[in-house]
């Protein structure tokens, strides 16, 4: 015959022990000679191999110094017993280990399926980028690569400034042509605002419009590079105390030339390019003065025959948001957007202070447009330092304008054109014009259909 096969049925194991215990239970002699009835886990004058909770702690130990079971300790029963609870610690053992060999196994898995998806969806936008790119080959800029941008900028050594959009830096080409290299930070789903920048900007010659140079594009890397600008922006011109301030005559000068870049992008292009971010910071200045639209990443095209655009979200920043971005009722969001913005930036240029200062010599002097209005409107003429009666004149005119492009309802408002014209012309021929701010009696109703509590002021919001 063959070897015997182990007892690895659950069924034969049940009954062999059965059979043991019922053996032990009717050997009282036997199983006493090595089990006496004083002995550890005395029940019913049947002892067992192990210690019941009333024992002394010294009870039950049937292990030889070597740590094995020791068969004569309490017959065989002791051995099965003692068998069935190593079976059982090894089983114990094995689920530990399988669970700890799943932690190892499917953390790194979930890691490699995290990396994936996130690869995948920037391999996306990547190929939305390159994709437009071949596409518009037409394009003016020259496409460089990112080692070419580490090296015209000399490792980023030179930094110019940082916003919200990134940080620029000043590079130089091999020509010896300065740039300012705009390294562009997080941008949203699919490259929409990098690809909104090259093609806009991509497309615009005009001498008050900032020309795009060049830019890169690898991986996540993306890259605009612009005519640098020697003078900076308007805004240190406005408001620092550091930098000599400009004359009014060049003042307006400068703001007739920012009038002109924003009449170039609503009617010069096949496309109408609606800017919906014009303020100080925005507008640069080359070595002889001359302005320049920049910063294209809230743009918008639309048709040269309708310039009424639909928006999830208001977009500008603070201070130079037209209220139809808030306020349906008001009217639809248009190029008459831009001409707001323009306004509260021609506002800020006459005024040479931010159109709402809390730290004001008098409290009516808080909100400048309202307090402004009221003096031209009750026959004062605004007294402003040393100036003479011709720059008095060329100020008086610019806050007039500017009063029209701040107007409410955007009906109300001139058209960038007409505003270039009425920069050209003089004080004189201008007509006063409504007072153009929100008032208690004239409240405008929300989108949720609530009367704003705002009193006398214009309606602002941060960046989208």
């Amino acid at each position: 015959m063959g070897s015997e096969k182990p007892l690895s049925s659950p069924f034969i194991f049940i009954t062999f022990l059965s059979l043991m215990v019922f053996y032990q239970t009717h050997s009282a002699t036997d199983h006493n000679q090595h089990c006496p009835s004083s002995s550890c886990g005395n029940i019913n004058n049947i002892s067992y191999p192990f210690r019941l909770e009333t024992d002394p702690t010294y009870c039950g130990d049937l292990r030889d110094s070597w740590g094995l079971i020791n068969p004569s300790s309490c017959g065989v029963l002791s051995v099965i017993l003692a068998y069935v609870e190593g079976m059982l610690e090894m089983a114990e053992e094995t689920v530990l280990l399988l669970t700890i060999a799943k932690l190892l196994m499917g953390i790194p898995c979930v890691a490699v399926l995290l990396i994936y998806k996130w690869r995948k969806r920037h391999l996306s936008m990547y190929n939305v980028i390159e994709e437009f790119l071949q596409s518009n080959t037409n394009l003016m800029p020259i496409r460089y690569s990112y080692s070419e941008i580490k090296r015209m900028t000399k490792g980023f050594k030179d930094k110019l400034g940082e916003g919200g959009y990134g940080t620029v830096y000043k590079g130089k080409l091999r020509s010896g042509r300065f740039v300012a290299v705009k390294m562009l930070g997080k941008s949203k789903a699919n490259g929409q605002e990098f690809i909104n920048k090259v093609a806009t900007i991509g497309r615009i010659h005009h001498v008050n419009v900032v020309q795009l140079v060049g830019y890169c594009v690898e991986r996540s890397k993306r890259v605009l590079i612009y005519d640098y600008m020697s003078n900076g922006s308007l805004d240190k011109y406005i408001f620092s105390q550091e930098v000599t301030s400009l004359d009014d005559k060049k003042m307006c000068e400068i703001s007739l030339g920012i009038a002109c870049g924003i009449e170039y992008l609503h009617q010069g292009c096949n496309m109408q390019i609606l800017h919906f971010d014009i303020k100080p910071h925005n507008i640069l200045l080359d070595k002889n003065f001359t302005p320049k639209v920049s910063d294209f990443g809230l743009a918008r095209l639309c048709p040269l025959d309708n310039s009424i655009v639909s928006l999830t979200a208001a977009r500008g920043t603070m201070g130079y948001i037209a209220p139809e971005m808030f306020y349906k009722n008001i009217g639809p969001v248009s190029n008459k957007a831009d001409v707001y913005s323009y306004g509260m930036l021609l506002m800020e240029m006459a005024s040479r202070r931010k159109n709402l200062n809390v730290a004001a010599e008098h409290t009516s002097q808080i909100y400048f447009p309202s307090w402004v209005y009221d003096q031209f409107n009750e026959g004062y003429d605004l007294e402003m330092g040393d100036a003479t009666e011709g720059e008095s004149k060329i100020r008086k005119k610019m806050i007039v304008v500017a009063l029209w492009c701040i107007q409410m309802k955007p009906s109300d408002r001139p058209s960038i054109n007409k505003v270039k014209k009425m920069l050209e012309g003089e004080v004189d021929s201008l007509q006063m014009p409504p007072k153009p701010f929100l008032c208690p009696q004239d409240k405008p109703v929300d989108d949720e259909g609530n009367k704003s509590s705002t009193r006398c002021s214009t309606i602002d919001s941060d960046d989208e």
